[in-house]
């Protein structure tokens, strides 16, 4: 999930528009209301979030320092013109990147992706075993051979290998996926989509590398056992 920040509503709701038609779950706070949130968020919310936008407001010089205290999730400031001294004293404010509006949400979803793989060493793919899964939206591979998901069963098993090893609840991976806000949908979805993609790994592999333990979460493991 992405986090706009921006005084503007038409900017927030709009970017929340092309993000979703992404299959990016996103949204959108005034700054005023952000301040509040991300001092008050329970740690597995501000763990679903993958990335903080920063708009146009007048407390953005602050901002970054509060995100800071609370998550390490890539920060990128968003300029609407173009200022030296705005670009430097946003980086000095401690966000990683600063864009020049106007800016497609692909880009941005690169430049989250090019910041994290600087903070965690992580490559574009992965390889376990005979499996390949990529970070840049592209369907998985098995034995060199494309595996086509739905985006949500594909987001998921991105979010299962990105903490492989690591249990993670249905909530986490539904905050994930479909953001924290998004009432309409119940977390039970999750249930549905991770059997489906569990049936389609273990035809693709001939196991199932999704270990369930009713209560405790999901673990995406490397094992042929």
């Amino acid at each position: 999930m992405l986090v706009i920040i921006d005084e503007r509503e038409i900017v927030t709701s709009g970017y929340v528009s092309r993000f979703a038609n992404e299959g990016i779950s996103s949204t959108g706070f005034r700054p005023e209301e952000f301040g509040d949130w991300v001092r008050s968020a329970a740690e597995t919310d501000l763990f679903a979030v993958e990335a903080f936008l920063l708009g146009d407001c007048q407390e953005r010089q602050g901002l970054p320092k509060i995100i800071r205290e609370r998550s390490p999730a890539p920060l990128i400031a968003l300029n609407d013109t173009a200022s030296l001294e705005q670009t430097l004293s946003l980086f000095a404010a401690g966000a990683d990147d600063v864009v020049r509006k106007p800016v497609h949400v692909r880009e941005i979803l690169a430049r989250v992706g090019a910041i994290k793989r600087r903070h965690e060493e992580r490559q574009d793919s992965t390889l376990i075993g005979d499996l390949r899964v990529f970070f840049d939206g592209r369907d998985p591979e098995v034995k060199g051979s494309t595996l086509q998901l739905p985006r949500r069963e594909r987001r998921i098993l991105e979010y299962l290998v990105n903490n492989r090893g690591r249990r993670v609840s249905k909530t986490q991976i539904f905050n994930s996926i479909y953001g924290i806000f998004d009432e309409k949908i119940e977390e039970n979805v999750v249930e549905s989509h991770i059997s489906k993609l569990r049936k389609k790994l273990r035809r693709q592999l001939g196991y199932d590398p999704i270990n369930s333990v009713r209560y405790l979460g999901y673990c995406f493991e490397d094992s042929r056992v």
